[in-house]
C-alpha cells in the first residue's frame, strides 16, 4: 500500500482539525489527509488551508454550504482517487475515530478490501455516551442487520479502511443518503460486491469539543433506507 488518504469531512470542528490531523500523520507515513470542509462559520476551513500551507501531505476540498455528510464523503472519496490513493479512509474529525487504530488498519488492507472499524465486535466498546443512548444505537445497529441481511457487526459505524479497486466497482457516487444511511448503504455495496471483509474492534469515544452534528432527519433515514436497500437490489436498481 503506497499511500493513503484519509477523508475527514469538517463543519465547525475549529477547536479538533489542528489537534487530529498531526495525530493522524504521525501513525504512519504513507498517510496523507484530505478536508472536506462545508464552508464552516468558525474558520475551520482556514485552519485547514494553513495546515496544507505547513504540511505538504494535507488537502483541503472546500465546499459552499453545509451539503451534508453523505455529500463531503462522495466528494471526498472522488478526490481522493484523483490525488491518487491505493487505500482510502473515512475518519471523523471529533477524535470518536481514534488515530492510533491506523496502522491496524493498515497492517489488514494488505490482504482484504475493506477493513471496518466496530464498535460491537468485541461486545460494546462505546465510552462517554449515556446508557440509553448507547441502548438505542445498539438496537438501531440490530435493526439494520436484520433487514438488509449484512454479515456486518456494525453496520452504522462510520470508520472504514477501503481499497481503491473496490471504490472504482461500488458505484459510491450514486449514493444520496447522509449520516446512517450512508454508511449502511456503503457496507450493502461492499458485501454485494463480494468484497474480502475485515471487522477490527476500537473503543469509540463520544466527543469532548465541539457539538454533534448528527439530528432526527438523519436517524430516520437510517431506518428507512434499509428496506429501500433490499427493494432496489432485488428491482437491479442500485
Amino acid at each position: 500500500m503506497r499511500r493513503a488518504i484519509v477523508v475527514i469531512p469538517t463543519y465547525n470542528e475549529a477547536e479538533n482539525l489542528p489537534l487530529l490531523v498531526p495525530e493522524v500523520l504521525a501513525q504512519d507515513e504513507r498517510l496523507e489527509v484530505l478536508v472536506v470542509d462545508d464552508d464552516s462559520p468558525d474558520g475551520t476551513g482556514k485552519l485547514a488551508d494553513e495546515l496544507a500551507g505547513r504540511e505538504p501531505r494535507v488537502h483541503v476540498l472546500h465546499r459552499t454550504g453545509k451539503l451534508g455528510l453523505g455529500s463531503a464523503y462522495r466528494a471526498g472519496l472522488a478526490r481522493a482517487l484523483e490525488l491518487d490513493a491505493d487505500a482510502v479512509i473515512q475518519m471523523d474529525c471529533d477524535f470518536s475515530h481514534p488515530p492510533s487504530v491506523l496502522p491496524e488498519m493498515l497492517r489488514e488492507i494488505e490482504d482484504h478490501d475493506v477493513v471496518l472499524g466496530s464498535r460491537y465486535l468485541k461486545g460494546i466498546t462505546v465510552v462517554n455516551w449515556p446508557i440509553e443512548r448507547i441502548l438505542i444505537s445498539w438496537a438501531a445497529n440490530r435493526y439494520a442487520r436484520a433487514v438488509t441481511g449484512l454479515p456486518v457487526t456494525d453496520i452504522t459505524g462510520g470508520l472504514r479502511c477501503v481499497r481503491r479497486e473496490l471504490l472504482e466497482k461500488i458505484g459510491f457516487e450514486r449514493i444520496r443518503s447522509n449520516g446512517y444511511g450512508f454508511q449502511i448503504e456503503m457496507n450493502y455495496r461492499f458485501v454485494k460486491h463480494r468484497a474480502r471483509i475485515r471487522e477490527i474492534a476500537f473503543f469509540f469515544v463520544d466527543r469532548t469539543r465541539g457539538e454533534s452534528k448528527l439530528d432526527l432527519k438523519i436517524a430516520i433515514e437510517g431506518l428507512w433506507i434499509c428496506w429501500w436497500l433490499r427493494i432496489a437490489d432485488l428491482l437491479g436498481r442500485l
